[in-house]
């Protein structure tokens, strides 16, 4: 009996569809998991559904589980809570979060998925892929007690990544955003607001995440002597000037990257992929998170809402997919 269900793809730039794919023949090592919902990482898979994702930056920009070759048809997605139907008896009928696309029943290894803790609803562990970054971009920062510290960028992870920080002894955190709505976000999270011209400097460190050049130059401006602005953004194709001019040197700046696809070197001896995962979660049950959902959707209705959502038309941070149970999946 060949099972299928039906998952979101990227036919071209633009324009997605829902098509009916067959579901692979569980191993004993597999789960076979029905997805409950979904999140659209608004900078990634926005940037992926516009076909802004450079040529040489094609493998690594994988997801775990992609199907097809960018810039499409592509299966793209990597924020997914669902039910284990079959598996290993430790993990049947458990929520776990794995790194999914959009598809309404799919298998994978056991090792894949990770089981989401009492406490921590479905809906809100949507935002463990998000989380796990801000885990990640917080073992790169290594903040010190009573830090002065800035986040650029009130999206997603910028957002995130403020609420985890927030949480070390002492340190003053303030989220910075062009967007003046954005401090209803922070102050859900239980941090402090500014806009950019507004924001307080002579700060230890920066973390920028605001995808923007303007955001960039602020940061560095924001520093104080012998600072660090650690950069999250990714910026796809586009090309970022960096102003390295004026007072860089003298005051001996830095600039430092952190990517969530290494598990921060502060920490990669003794932390696996799946310990940072499962941290991350572990966070998740803090219902301040809930802030960072701004919209949802049907599943069936993605083809027409991921436009709007890669176009700003719809504002906001994680979108939420629901999905029901008579579209997951039909025996053939």
């Amino acid at each position: 009996m060949t099972r299928t269900a039906r998952a979101f793809w990227l036919h071209y730039p633009g324009h997605g569809e829902i098509r009916e794919v067959d579901l692979a023949e569980p191993g004993p090592e597999d789960v076979v998991v029905r997805t409950l919902c979904s999140g659209v990482s608004r900078g990634t898979e926005t940037l992926v559904f516009r076909g802004g994702v450079p040529e040489s930056q094609y493998g690594a920009m994988r997801a775990p589980f992609q199907d097809g070759e960018f810039p499409g048809p592509v299966k793209y997605g990597y924020l997914n809570v669902g039910l284990v139907e079959e598996g290993p008896a430790s993990l049947r009928g458990r929520t776990v979060f794995s790194l999914y696309p959009h598809q309404t029943r799919f298998v994978v290894p056991a090792g894949a998925v990770t089981p989401v803790p009492e406490g921590v609803p479905a809906p809100r562990a949507v935002l463990a892929g998000t989380v796990e970054t801000a885990v990640n971009a917080a073992w790169d920062a290594a903040p010190l007690l009573g830090d002065r510290i800035a986040v650029v960028g009130a999206g997603m992870v910028g957002a995130s990544v403020a609420a985890v920080l927030s949480r070390f002894p002492a340190v003053r955190v303030q989220l910075v955003d062009a967007e003046p709505a954005r401090a209803e976000v922070a102050r859900a999270l239980g941090v402090d607001f500014a806009l950019p011209g507004e924001a307080a400097g002579d700060l230890d460190l920066v973390v920028h995440a605001s995808a923007t050049e303007q955001g960039l130059a602020r940061s560095l401006e924001l520093l104080a002597p012998e600072g660090t602005v650690l950069e999250l953004s990714w910026y796809g194709d586009r090309r970022i000037g960096l102003p390295l001019g004026e007072a860089f040197h003298s005051r001996r700046l830095t600039v430092r990257s952190s990517q969530v696809g290494t598990v921060s070197p502060a920490r990669g001896a003794r932390r696996s992929y799946g310990d940072r995962m499962a941290l991350a979660l572990e966070l998740l049950a803090d219902p301040a998170f809930d802030a960072l959902v701004t919209g949802e959707c049907g599943f069936e209705e993605l083809p027409e809402v991921l436009p709007r959502l890669a176009s700003g038309e719809i504002p906001g941070l994680c979108h939420r997919v629901r999905y029901d149970a008579e579209s997951a999946v039909s025996p053939g």
